[in-house]
């Protein structure tokens, strides 16, 4: 199997473009034979147009029409889901060696999850014991901001992901492909992939789960300056203050010494170098005065210690989080 992720989209287009060809033939000979029993080959045709046909196919770019159909996913598409599936590896909810979920309630087990993991990771080909297993976060807390400031950052675990599952010699290469199809809006792969995490994939992520998101986006604001996602079925009583203690506190801590830099940059700097340090404090002072002000409503709920009621629904629980959560339109 090739280790390319470009491969193996090619060649998941292709099974889908085969599979949508074989059941329109077979259903417009299934109209044909119909139309012959009934004598109706004056009044009907058994041709079945593209958008009746209910199996899925890729298209790179679809046209405007294409796009209209419920049945056509684009390149880009396939690709954010896959990035998806991966959140979802890195949040606990699936594994690259273990088929179907790999934890959706109950009481997690770190061990017992581990063993499960190492078990499955026995009977696949791609795993790598140089490289190592790729194992869930340990909170559920994954950090999503625009510089890597954690070391479970998203874009960093995503790299991990694609570096251990598909291989460290087609990394790059990999990369490049992930952040083509998103478009390459930004100046390197990895900044494509941190863009489209910090603006796009919330929004891809509610369109899927219809506004009942099973990750939830902690967001402090329009500024960038915090936001972490965390997997609904590992929320317990404390995951709030953990998340204010262990990386709200540790982004302030990261911002107010990246602000003093660049202010530092900007009085003793020359030419461009100042005036982008000048900008980026500027910046840097904005985002640090909304993680300030975001700390208080954290404070303030992780005192609480909330607890949440599954069966109660998502719309009921996360209407709990308040302001804490980005606003579900």
């Amino acid at each position: 199997m090739s280790r390319l992720i470009r491969d193996q989209y090619l060649a998941h287009q292709q099974a889908c473009l085969d599979r949508f060809n074989q059941l329109k033939a077979n259903e417009e000979e299934l109209n044909r034979i119909f139309i012959d029993i009934y004598g109706l080959q004056g009044e009907l045709t058994p041709d079945v147009a593209d958008k009746d046909v209910t199996v899925y196919r890729v298209i790179d770019e679809p046209n405007e029409e294409e796009r209209k159909m419920n049945y056509v996913i684009s390149r880009r598409g396939e690709i954010a889901s896959l990035l998806s599936y991966m959140v979802g590896c890195m949040l606990g909810r699936y594994s690259p060696y273990v088929d179907g979920l790999l934890f959706a309630g109950g009481a997690w087990d770190a061990q017992a999850i581990r063993a499960r993991i190492e078990e499955g990771a026995k009977g696949c080909d791609f795993y790598d014991p140089a490289l190592g297993l790729f194992l869930p976060d340990r909170d559920a807390i994954l950090p999503v901001t625009d510089d890597a400031y954690f070391p479970d950052d998203i874009v960093l675990r995503t790299e991990e992901f694609v570096r251990k599952i598909y291989g460290a010699d087609t990394l790059e290469e990999n990369l490049r492909f992930i952040a083509e199809s998103l478009g390459n809006q930004g100046d390197s792969p990895r900044d494509v992939i941190r863009q489209y995490y910090l603006n796009d994939f919330y929004k891809d992520h509610l369109k899927t789960y219809q506004k009942r998101p099973i990750y939830w986006l902690f967001d402090a604001g329009r500024q960038n300056g915090f936001k972490a996602l965390v997997y609904l079925h590992r929320y317990d009583r404390d995951t709030i203050a953990r998340l204010r203690t262990d990386y709200v506190h540790e982004q302030q801590e990261r911002l107010r010494t990246q602000l003093a830099m660049a202010r530092e940059t900007a009085e003793t700097g020359e030419g461009r170098q100042r005036i982008a340090a000048g900008k980026r404090a500027q910046k840097l002072q904005k985002q640090l005065a909304e993680v300030n002000a975001y700390e208080e409503r954290v404070h303030h709920m992780a005192d609480v210690r909330l607890p949440l009621d599954l069966d109660d629904g998502v719309k009921v629980n996360y209407a709990k989080m308040g302001d804490l959560v980005q606003k579900i339109r």
